[in-house]
């Protein structure tokens, strides 16, 4: 049965992945987030030219890096000589969530050839990914599921580069009293904020608060990976614990 499944669903024509209509419609839906995005990305950039990071510095790892929290969260680790593999775990741990995403967005291209998933998923974010699963939550094969994602995706990581890299140029002319940690937790919370959308979640980020101000004098900055991963563990647990409540028909 199975390879008469297989053999029926090759027979069926897989929709065109491109459809300029697609293109447009996913970047009027990501449209609304572009400047929080640029924002969030002129934080980082002025973060980075603070920290001691020449331009040249800065230029190449906003460019090959693409991860505001990650970058923000290496940072101090830099300036404090952490050792590397700090560094990159500290990096590693930040960026786990994207482990989920590409689970969840490799169904929808699995068929596509590697170098162009390489690429997609190098510049795919948050954001993009969210909208993208609202708009197809299914994996089933439809029209212009590429140009939609590209769409969202590029003018994304425009917006971001753009918000970057006037960050680093305008970092140096910019006073230190203005408080940039001050806004670059601004800019931290005004993403937290939304991403909390379930008990699971809020009990993940207090924990990690938690964790962050107790360890805060760890050395090599570990108080921070530490809240990262008790943060996420205890979201997990929270969340596994939740799913064993529901009533199941």
């Amino acid at each position: 049965m199975t390879g008469l499944s297989q053999a029926r669903d090759a027979a069926i024509p897989r929709p065109p992945d491109e459809d300029p209509a697609l293109w447009r419609e996913g970047l009027k839906a990501g449209l609304p987030s572009l400047f929080g995005i640029a924002a969030w990305g002129m934080v980082v950039g002025v973060a980075m030219v603070k920290s001691g990071l020449s331009v040249p510095q800065s230029l190449v790892m906003t460019l090959l890096v693409f991860a505001g929290s990650a970058q923000l969260a290496s940072l101090p680790l830099i300036l404090a000589n952490a050792p590397i593999w700090v560094i990159l775990a500290t990096a590693l741990v930040v960026n786990l969530r994207f482990v989920i995403f590409s689970a969840l967005m490799a169904p929808h291209f699995a068929h596509l050839p590697w170098r162009q998933r390489f690429l997609l998923g190098y510049v795919s974010g948050d954001m993009t990914v969210a909208i993208f699963m609202q708009r197809f939550p299914s994996e089933t094969p439809a029209l212009g599921k590429v140009s939609y994602l590209k769409g969202l995706l590029y003018p994304n990581w425009s917006a971001w580069q753009i918000g970057s890299i006037a960050g680093i140029f305008l970092g140096s002319a910019i006073p230190a009293e203005w408080g940039l940690g001050f806004a670059g937790s601004l800019a931290i919370l005004c993403i937290l904020v939304p991403m909390i959308i379930n008990s699971a979640a809020l009990c993940g980020v207090l924990v990690a608060g938690a964790t962050s101000v107790l360890a805060y004098g760890f050395p090599y900055k570990l108080g921070l990976l530490s809240a990262v991963v008790l943060g996420m563990g205890t979201a997990m647990l929270i969340e596994e614990l939740l799913e064993k409540r529901k009533p199941h028909g």
